[in-house]
């Protein structure tokens, strides 16, 4: 048996050994040419292991996998450091003025997209006689709705959007994990018989609220707390370290309190990022700060995109699943499409890159490590595989084909707007 130290070596020198080998041939941007990476060596070595079956070669690749605890390590580890990483570039002027968009994209177009996602999986899994009930159908549709800001905005910045857009879509991505995470424990709740599901439409409204608004009151208090800590100290070293028990803390407080991590984390992140940085920190502390969260940024997304991957291997292909995989992928954007368009449309009717920053919207809402994560956590039973490839399917195709004609569908749908035209 190895050691966890070993584990993590070893993936840091796949990590290391497939951004060299992208850098120098691929060409691709950093995390999808990891995940490409990683699943076409998995799909060779499963090839290989399928001619010669004596090698064992899948079994070995899935002990693997399950060493790594992929769901765990995300949603109990890296979440935390990646939200406040993303939370710590927002700016919180550009945040507030958009502040009724991103609340109606993050919450309602969240939980519209899950129920019309759920719709059309039930209606997938009728067609094809997948036997999933309606209650894992709304499963599938919380685990897939939560969009992931990873890659998107460094494209956005680089082609230059409207800074209004740019905070849209920032702040959307950072909220919407939290209320996506919410929905998939009330939905597989439900699925699993748990006592929640004697609760009326009432109760689980109140529960929702509860863990979404308690999350985000949590990371307000300790945000401040840690405000006024950074006020009285002038070392870079010491308000790193605080940044780190901030990050970490809050995220497990949350959980110990039966309130969204990945909310509390976000609003945390959001305070120090534009108050402590502008108001208690020097101009020595903010460029470390800004470096080694970039840093850990960095980091954890090619250990993420190089175990999403790498989970291919987890997945027992069935020809009726790939095939609800190949008619969600549709079904998943035009959904993207009518939530994203009745929540945000409403409030942006004068401006003039509406209909643009929709399309950007819908094509920029790629799906990652958080659905694989959530869908790969689900208790092991006949509902488990259908959605786990499907998920997996969408992610893919997401971060694969979405990610890379991004720039392409965003310089194409605001071409001739500036800057100003988004304030």
């Amino acid at each position: 048996m190895h050691s966890p130290f070993d584990l993590l070596a070893l993936l840091l020198v796949l990590s290391a050994g497939l951004a060299y080998l992208n850098c120098r041939f691929m060409k691709l941007p950093l995390t999808v040419g990891l995940l490409v990476g990683a699943a076409a060596g998995t799909l060779i070595l499963i090839a290989l292991d399928a001619l010669l079956p004596d090698l064992g070669l899948k079994l070995a690749i899935r002990d693997l996998i399950s060493r790594i605890n992929f769901p765990a390590a995300l949603l109990d580890g890296f979440l935390a450091f990646l939200l406040f990483a993303g939370a710590l570039h927002v700016n919180f002027a550009d945040l507030l003025a958009r502040k009724w968009t991103i609340l109606a994209l993050a919450i309602l177009a969240t939980v519209l997209s899950a129920g019309l996602t759920a719709g059309a999986m039930f209606a997938a899994s009728r067609w094809l006689g997948l036997g999933l009930s309606f209650a894992w159908c709304l499963v599938f549709g919380a685990l897939i709705s939560p969009t992931d800001p990873v890659s998107v905005l460094d494209v956005l910045k680089r082609i230059g959007i409207p800074r209004g857009l740019q905070a849209t879509v920032a702040g959307e991505s950072l909220f919407n994990d939290g209320i996506g995470v919410v929905l998939f424990t009330l939905a597989l709740s439900l699925a699993t018989g748990d006592p929640i599901d004697r609760f009326g439409p009432a109760t689980i409204a109140g529960l929702f609220l509860l863990q979404a608004v308690g999350g985000g009151l949590l990371g307000l208090g300790f945000g401040y707390l840690t405000l006024l800590l950074v006020r009285g100290v002038d070392d870079y070293n010491v308000e790193l370290i605080i940044s780190l028990a901030l990050a970490s803390g809050t995220y497990s407080a949350a959980g110990l309190l039966g309130v969204s991590g990945p909310i509390a984390v976000v609003v945390a992140g959001i305070i120090i990022g534009n108050q402590g940085m502008d108001g208690a920190m020097s101009e020595m502390t903010r460029q470390h700060l800004r470096t080694f969260w970039r840093l850990v940024e960095e980091i954890l997304n090619a250990l993420l995109f190089l175990t999403i991957g790498l989970e291919i291997a987890s997945i027992d292909l069935d020809v009726r699943s790939i095939i609800a995989a190949a008619a969600m992928i549709p079904a998943a954007l035009l959904i993207r499409w009518f939530s994203v368009t009745i929540s945000a449309l409403p409030l942006n009717l004068r401006l003039p890159h509406r209909y643009g920053g929709l399309l950007v919207l819908t094509w920029g809402g790629l799906r990652g490590g958080l659905s694989v994560a959530m869908a790969l956590s689900l208790p092991d039973g006949p509902n488990k595989g259908p959605i786990l490839t499907v998920a997996y399917g969408i992610v893919v195709f997401s971060i694969v084909v979405q990610g890379l004609t991004l720039e392409r569908v965003a310089r194409r749908a605001l071409s001739g707007l500036d800057d100003e035209s988004s304030r």
